[in-house]
This record gives C-alpha cells, sequence and structure tokens, in this order.
C-alpha cells in the first residue's frame, strides 16, 4: 500500500508569533539612533549662542563619519560575544543597556555651558551609543532568522523586507519630530527623546523572551569560530594541503566547511565600502549643503530643511520595499540574483552623486534653490540601498554557516565602517588647508566617480561567486 503524502504545515506559510517583538523593537531602536544621528550636524556646526558647537563644516563631516564607522566597526566585537559567550539574545539585551545611556549622557549636556565640556559629553555618548548600537546590530538580523525554521526558508526574503521596513518607520518618524524638537525646545530634548525611544526598544525586546529560539552560542556547542580554523589554517606546517584542508588535524570537517563559506562573501563585501561613503553622507555634507537652500514652510511653526530632508529616503524605502519585493523580484525571477541587485545598486548610487555635484554647482554659483530640490538625489538614492543594502541583509545570512551568521553579518556591517572611514579620510587629507571642501562640486563627483569604477569591478567578482544553497547553510 503506497505511503501518504506528507502534507506541509500550515504554520511554514506564517510568521512565527515571536517576530513582531523584534520588528517592534528594531523600529523603537532605529528611532532613537537616526533621530540622534540627524541633528548631529546642526549640533555641530551650529551656533554656541543657539546651543551648538560652532566647528567647521570639514571637523562636522569626519566626526560624523569617524562616529558611524566606530558605530559599525562594533559589530565585530558585538559578534564575538553573541557567537562565542552570550548568545544573540543575552548579548542584544544587556548591551542595550549601555546604548541607553550614551543616549543619557547626552541628553545631560546642556548640564555644562562650556564648549569643551559639552564636546566632551558629545564624545563620551556617542562612544556608548556606538558601542551599543554597534554590540547588537549583527545580532538583531541574526536572530531575527533564528526564528524560523529550515521548511519556512522561502519566507527568509519577506521577513528581511519586513525588518527594513519598521527600520525606516522608526527613522522616517524620527526625522521628521526630532529636529523640530531641537529647533523649538534645544537639544537636551532632542537628545533625550531618543533615550526614551531607546529603553521602550528594550522592554519590548524583553517581552518577547519566552517565546524566542535561542541559538546557543559555541561556547556551549564547542563550534570552533571563524578566525581559530583560519589561523590553524595559515599556520599549518602542511602547505602541500588545499589551503582549509590544512585546518582538519585540528577541527572537524563541518567547522573547516563553516569557515570555509566566509571568504567568497568577503571577496563581495570588499567593494561595498564605497556605496556607504556616499550613502551616509545624507546626514553629513547634505545637511550641510542644504543650509544655503530654501527651506519649503509646511505651516506658521514646521518648515522642512536639510535635517528634515532626511525623513524622504526610509518613506521611500518603505514605498520601494514592498514594490520590489512583492511585485518585481517574483516577476523577474531568477535574474534579479542578489549580487545582480547589488551591482546595479552601486552604478544607481553613484549617479545620485552627479545630481548632488550639479545642485552644489547651482548654489556655488549664486542660485537660489528650495531644498526641495535634494529630493531628486535622495530618489536615487534610495532606489540603490533597496538594491544594495535589504539585498546584503539577505545575502549575509543565507551565505553564512549557521555557526557563523553573526560573524558574517559583521563583516557586512564592516563595510559601513569602512566606507565611512574613508570620507573621513577624504575630508581630512583632501581637503588642501580648506574648511568646507567636503561640500563643493568636486568632492561630491569624485565620491561618483570612484563608486562608477568599484562597480564595474563588482560585476566581474559578482559572475564569479557560486551561491551557497539556503538548507545547506542553516547547518
Amino acid at each position: 500500500m503506497p505511503s501518504a503524502t506528507p502534507t506541509a504545515d500550515p504554520a511554514d506559510d506564517t510568521f512565527p508569533k515571536q517576530i513582531p517583538f523584534i520588528v517592534g523593537n528594531e523600529a523603537c531602536e532605529r528611532y532613537s539612533f537616526y533621530g540622534m544621528k540627524g541633528i548631529l550636524a546642526g549640533y555641530i556646526t551650529g551656533e554656541v549662542l543657539k546651543g551648538g558647537l560652532g566647528q567647521q563644516k570639514d571637523t562636522a563631516t569626519v566626526w560624523i563619519h569617524l562616529f558611524i564607522m566606530v558605530n559599525y566597526f562594533t559589530p565585530l566585537l558585538g559578534a564575538y560575544i553573541s557567537d562565542r559567550i552570550w548568545g544573540r539574545y543575552k548579548t542584544i539585551l544587556w548591551i542595550s543597556l549601555l546604548y541607553c545611556a550614551g543616549h543619557g549622557v547626552l541628553a545631560a549636556s546642556d548640564l555644562f555651558s562650556g564648549t569643551e565640556a559639552r564636546t566632551w559629553m558629545l564624545w563620551i555618548g556617542l562612544t556608548l551609543i556606538a558601542f551599543g548600537a554597534g554590540g547588537i546590530k549583527p545580532c538583531v538580523s541574526a536572530f531575527m532568522g533564528d526564528q524560523f525554521k529550515e521548511s519556512q526558508s522561502r519566507l527568509y526574503q519577506k521577513a528581511y523586507a519586513a525588518f527594513y521596513f519598521s527600520i525606516n518607520f522608526g527613522s522616517f518618524f524620527a526625522f521628521l519630530t526630532i529636529p523640530f524638537i531641537a529647533k523649538k525646545y534645544g537639544y537636551s530634548w532632542a537628545f533625550g527623546i531618543p533615550g526614551v525611544l531607546m529603553a521602550i526598544a528594550t522592554f519590548i525586546f524583553w517581552l518577547g523572551r519566552n517565546r524566542y529560539v535561542k541559538v546557543p552560542p559555541a561556547r556551549e556547542t564547542k563550534a570552533a569560530g571563524f578566525f581559530p580554523v583560519l589561523f590553524a589554517a595559515l599556520g599549518s606546517p602542511a602547505k602541500d594541503r588545499p589551503f582549509w584542508d590544512r585546518a582538519l588535524g585540528k577541527f572537524s570537517k563541518d567547522e573547516v566547511e563553516a569557515a570555509r563559506s566566509v571568504l567568497p562573501v568577503l571577496s563581495v563585501f570588499a567593494l561595498i565600502p564605497p556605496f556607504w561613503a556616499m550613502f551616509d553622507q545624507h546626514s553629513s555634507t547634505w545637511i550641510m549643503q542644504a543650509k544655503a537652500m530654501i527651506p519649503y514652510k509646511v505651516t506658521e511653526t514646521y518648515s522642512i530643511s536639510g535635517e528634515e530632508m532626511q525623513s524622504l529616503n526610509p518613506l521611500l524605502v518603505m514605498i520601494l520595499v514592498p514594490v520590489l519585493t512583492l511585485g518585481v523580484y517574483p516577476l523577474c525571477g531568477k535574474l534579479v540574483t542578489p549580487l545582480r541587485r547589488i551591482g546595479l545598486g552601486m552604478f544607481v548610487a553613484g549617479g545620485s552623486y552627479l545630481v548632488v555635484a550639479w545642485i552644489q554647482r547651482q548654489i556655488d554659483g549664486g542660485a537660489t534653490m528650495s531644498v526641495l530640490w535634494q529630493a531628486v538625489p535622495y530618489t536615487i538614492l534610495t532606489a540603490a540601498e533597496v538594491l544594495v543594502s535589504v539585498t546584503g541583509l539577505e545575502f549575509a545570512y543565507t551565505q553564512a554557516a549557521k555557526s557563523m551568521k553573526s560573524m558574517i553579518t559583521s563583516f557586512w556591517l564592516l563595510t559601513v565602517a569602512v566606507g565611512n572611514g574613508l570620507v573621513a579620510l577624504i575630508t581630512k587629507f583632501g581637503s588642501s588647508g580648506a574648511s568646507d571642501s567636503s561640500v563643493t562640486p568636486e568632492r561630491f563627483t569624485q565620491y561618483s566617480m570612484i563608486t562608477f569604477a568599484v562597480a564595474v569591478v563588482f560585476v566581474f567578482v559578482a559572475m564569479a561567486y557560486r551561491y551557497k544553497d539556503v538548507g545547506e547553510a542553516r547547518k
């Protein structure tokens, strides 16, 4: 008698019940982060008598991008703690408290009247936030992936789209509200409210504690990490064997295969930093460009300036993500592989800076321009972001072995750190003694040309990459 055909579990077609806690946490956390980051340029370059620090444009650019660089470098530490010691749940929960403390320090800066003291408070607060936000960053997206069973792998794309939607939902309202609060009530309130949202984010995450799937850290599973296997292969005397096989005497085949899965992904990640060098300048040079443009008056008390224009980015993401994920990608099928999406996004991003350079050229020539002109490069750059960043989260998780997921996600985030470090270096050493070289047509065009060149190289790297099966990556 033939065996019955197994029926599919209806639960495999729905998100696990714990996902809303993770998505809600991410929305509030991103509100806190982007609300704080969105006013940094205005705070650093603002007049001292109006609560600012009175610094030059190039100084503000360097400070902001150094902060973002550290914020995206610390995921390596967070990933190590998560994968090797605490596990993802405990890492997210405990490091979030450090994050809250950083916001508290920034909110207390108005207790000091001197510029030097407030500058020190800024750096202390930003350092705590960088370690807090960076520490949890590689864990949250990977933790969400942990909640799905292998039979639910087809939900990954929609899940990460929802995750990225929550990021932009939080940042959209942050950009609209926090600059207004800074102008009307001062920077102490503007820094304090994001701290309250971060506390709420931590509480929401804690509420789901009894529902989460908690993958044990390597300390409990005894699995080796990437670097121990790498160093064993490098130090092995058996030079006649294939590179990774040299570590087999010290580590199991599964551990070596897990480490082997990392390097091909890194070959792709190595070309991403120029994209982030351009993208993150909407929080620095684009805001400073907008200071020479005419704000758009919405009501008698509310106007859109460069800081509020940042809200256009998450608004467009919330529109484009479902359109592409639910409409365009399914229609195109296998033609829109992850690496093709990323490559196209890099070309598109380069085009956005040609528009930014044109706007700056008009301003320098004496033209009077509305800040709404920035909507053009924002739209182009946001399309590039959806192609590159949303896809990158999916690619990072699906291409890594189970024991390496936080680590490989941290390497993806490291590309953001390198990109922002690139901005800081170019601004610091390419200014020729000027104090505003970061906001010039020549500098914007330079970033565009660099990205176009790297995008061409990316095409060839992507063609050589061999995708790892999703089911295999979960082992």
